[in-house]
């Protein structure tokens, strides 16, 4: 089950780079709430999420944050170490507990720049989580609480497998940069419309179809184009 083919970019690698790279990875455990690492801080590996969630937020100096994108096993954590910054100004923070394979930044670094089979699967894969990122903004900038919390959630689900979700309120609130009472409010509609049940930091989804209904048009875009750049590229 936590084989490294379960997260999508490492079952994607040529034959021979896995070969070289999977001897090299390490299993670890990543609990709820880790700050895999802080804005500015020099990247020394990469995190390949195997049933766990990580949050990208961007944080001001008075501590106040919103989350600009979620990594789970679709992708990697620490684009920065194969893209020339060597550090980066997001935190990374585990959002759902879980397992992720971690690998030495120079390893990746020399595997992107010497395959070109591999550089274009992480290329794609920038390109979604950059469409993510975009698509984010403008929710946060035009959609209500309401929405962008189903919009959080129906994200969450898909980098799961299952439908519960341990996460307090206060944690959610940070990840979208709103009010604890917002996200109280919102997700008192949701429980109350039989879409989720809430108790003691868990969430479970109790109807997804309609809670994509009650969602703005910005996870759906968001889902394409991951599922459309996450296919095996014709490299492949």
């Amino acid at each position: 089950m936590n084989s490294p083919n379960a997260n999508k970019l490492l079952n994607f690698f040529p034959l021979a780079a896995k070969n070289k790279i999977f001897p090299q990875l390490k299993l670890v455990m990543l609990p709820l709430g880790k700050v895999i690492y802080e804005s500015g801080q020099n990247l020394t590996c990469v995190y390949f999420p195997i049933d766990c969630i990580v949050s990208l937020l961007y944080v001001t100096e008075n501590g106040s944050s919103a989350e600009i994108s979620v990594v789970g096993n679709e992708g990697l954590v620490g684009i920065a170490v194969f893209m020339g910054g060597e550090s980066t100004p997001k935190r990374a923070v585990v959002q759902s507990a879980g397992y992720a394979y971690c690998l030495s930044a120079p390893i990746l670094r020399s595997e992107f720049n010497n395959d070109a089979t591999i550089r274009m699967l992480l290329l794609r894969y920038i390109q979604a989580l950059i469409a993510q990122m975009a698509q984010t903004a403008v929710c946060n900038r035009h959609h209500s609480i309401d929405q962008q919390l189903c919009r959080w959630l129906l994200l969450s689900l898909d980098r799961l497998r299952t439908n519960n979700l341990t996460m307090t309120q206060e944690l959610i609130a940070n990840m979208l940069g709103v009010r604890r009472e917002g996200v109280t409010e919102a997700a008192g509609k949701l429980q109350k419309l039989g879409v989720i049940t809430y108790k003691r930091g868990h969430i479970t989804v109790t109807d997804r179809r309609k809670l994509e209904a009650l969602c703005c048009e910005c996870y759906a875009v968001v889902k394409k184009e991951t599922d459309r750049l996450g296919g095996i590229p014709s490299m492949v």
